[in-house]
């Protein structure tokens, strides 16, 4: 699937939402299961309620990636602008939330258009940076966000209660 286009997510699109959204909660549970929430039952409609609340959100974006020859939505992207925070020692910025691609539609560049979308949405914005967390497992999106220009800034390390 070399043909698809990015465009705003709409309400017709939550369900395929939701799948996708399922799939990164599946995939950051495996990467941790400790640190992650797991994929419990109604998942997808978990998420597919969260990610139709952002739709309307003048300050957060959904754009989903859909081959041209059908419409099959393939990925998904969700980004949005944050303000200042004394907490994490940061002035405001853009942050890229979610960068989900079905498996069957990996290595042909969606999961970069969604990315360079969602940046290039914040920083019209007036985001002077685009920030974004990704699992400590996840190489793969490492290398990609690398390739964008991202760059490592902080470490996130977890302990689980003892006893």
């Amino acid at each position: 699937m070399t043909d698809f286009r990015v465009r705003r997510a709409e309400a017709r699109d939550v369900e395929a939402l939701g799948r996708l959204g399922a799939m990164l909660v599946r995939a950051h549970h495996a990467f941790d299961a400790d640190r992650f929430m797991a994929p419990e039952a109604g998942i997808e409609q978990g998420y597919a309620r969260f990610l139709a609340s952002q739709l309307d959100d003048a300050d957060a974006v959904v754009f989903v990636a859909e081959r041209t020859a059908d419409g099959t939505v393939v990925g998904y992207s969700y980004a949005g602008l944050e303000p200042r925070s004394w907490k994490e020692l940061r002035e405001a910025a853009g942050f890229v939330h979610d960068v989900a691609v079905d498996e069957a539609a990996r290595g042909q560049g969606v999961a970069t258009r969604l990315l360079e979308t969602a940046a290039a949405w914040l920083e019209d914005r007036g985001a002077a940076r685009v920030m974004l967390w990704t699992a400590e497992n996840n190489a793969l999106a490492q290398r990609m966000f690398e390739r964008a220009g991202f760059r490592r800034t902080m470490i996130e390390m977890t302990r689980e209660r003892r006893g």
